[in-house]
């Protein structure tokens, strides 16, 4: 493993980007706790407006993320994403500010949220085609191991502490904290000292936007992921930014216990990080939709009401399969997509498997008001099992390999 660690620092432009990853996702790992709760701590405040503000960040990123990709095969990435980064640092510190001072509301969280979506279209696209300009494809799941284990490891450290902040100090101090390291990783990516690529820009957005769909459907593999995440992301946002919280809803307790099993599942996703670096999966589809397929039991052991303990070690599990699969679809995309289209086949890839969560995550509160907490997340626990296990009657799924072996 040193020697793997060695040579990808060889690379220029590898460490900068694993530590601005590292500090962006401290942040990160405060930042689901602290809006929550203080959402919830606002005079008034129900589930349904937990909904709204959550939903907020997603609808103009889903909207916008065909032409972010678009942008992102246009222009220099890592300018994309520190700028963006930084930008959204702003809004992310109006939300902290409004919260310390007393004066927040639905209207201005979800105002902030919507704002930072509309850079997150922008961001995510672009993100993803930054390693590739720095690795070999034969070193990309190495790299993207790494990256994955420095980003959870700063997520753990922003999740264990974020309820703590949260409870000694105020929500809004927690999302401060958020908003400074998103100014400090933009920087970093920002400087990055990348190879200039030369995009030529030919074809009208729509035209781009044309030949990037036809990447995306001629592979029937992408496609199966695509349908099967929508149904899943559907489920999973809507647990872990509205109903998870709601399970957890006594402000004296729960952010604390709410913060341990989001700092659990992302030990998980430490652990798939060391997994995926250390093992070649020479089926690699095939064996993370099976992983995806259990992640569900983190859903159940909420829904059940099981002791703490039990629902941290299933959100490991549920960390672990879900890192495990991070790393093995972007490696996959990376190595078979080509480099002149992959922000857009990437954009198409987030707009599908995302286009539904905004809508789960709007209505998750109101339904959770109706029928349950605990019955909903039986539900979107049920929506993993079904969809990643469905995915796998895909032969394409099945015997995807990896073109180089690592």
């Amino acid at each position: 493993m040193r020697s793997q660690l060695t040579e990808l620092r060889s690379h220029r432009g590898f460490s900068a980007l694993a530590i601005s990853r590292f500090i962006s996702n401290v942040g990160n790992g405060i930042s689901p706790v602290a809006l929550a709760f203080g959402v919830l701590a606002l005079p008034g405040a129900t589930a349904k407006d937990l909904s709204i503000v959550m939903a907020a960040r997603m609808f103009p990123m889903i909207a916008l993320m065909l032409f972010g990709g678009v942008i992102g095969d246009r222009f220099k990435r890592n300018r994309i994403v520190g700028g963006a980064d930084v930008i959204g640092s702003g809004f992310a510190a109006i939300s902290a500010i409004s919260l310390i001072v007393g004066h927040s509301s639905v209207f201005l969280l979800a105002l902030m949220g919507a704002l930072f979506g509309i850079l997150n279209a922008l961001w995510w696209p672009a993100m993803s085609g930054v390693l590739p300009e720095i690795l070999p494809k034969a070193k990309l799941q190495h790299g993207n191991a790494v990256i994955s284990m420095t980003t959870n490891i700063g997520y753990v450290i922003g999740a264990l502490i974020g309820g703590t902040l949260v409870t000694a100090f105020g929500s809004g101090w927690a999302l401060l904290v958020d908003a400074i390291s998103f100014f400090v990783a933009g920087l970093i990516v920002w400087n990055l000292d990348l190879p200039t690529i030369i995009r030529e820009a030919k074809n009208t957005v729509f035209q781009d936007l044309k030949s990037g769909w036809f990447e995306f459907i001629s592979r029937s593999w992408v496609v199966t992921m695509v349908v099967a995440f929508a149904i899943i992301n559907l489920g999973f946002e809507s647990m872990l930014q509205v109903l998870g919280p709601l399970n957890f809803a006594d402000i004296a307790s729960g952010p604390k216990f709410w913060s341990f099993n989001l700092a659990a599942l992302t030990l998980g996703m430490l652990s798939g990080s060391l997994i995926s670096l250390k093992v070649h999966f020479p089926r690699p589809l095939f064996f993370a939709m099976l992983v995806i397929a259990a992640s569900s039991v983190w859903d159940f052991s909420l829904a059940m009401k099981s002791p703490l303990w039990v629902s941290l070690i299933c959100a490991f599990f549920s960390g672990m399969a879900v890192d495990i699969f991070m790393v093995v679809w972007n490696t996959s995309l990376q190595a078979h997509i080509p480099e002149e289209s992959y922000s857009r086949v990437v954009a198409y890839d987030a707009f599908g498997s995302f286009g539904l969560s905004p809508l789960g995550i709007a209505i998750a509160g109101p339904l959770a008001q109706s029928f349950g907490v605990s019955t909903m997340i039986y539900v979107t626990g049920s929506m993993t099992l079904i969809a990643a296990l469905t995915s796998l009657f895909v032969k394409s799924v099945r015997d995807l390999k990896p073109v180089v072996n690592p």
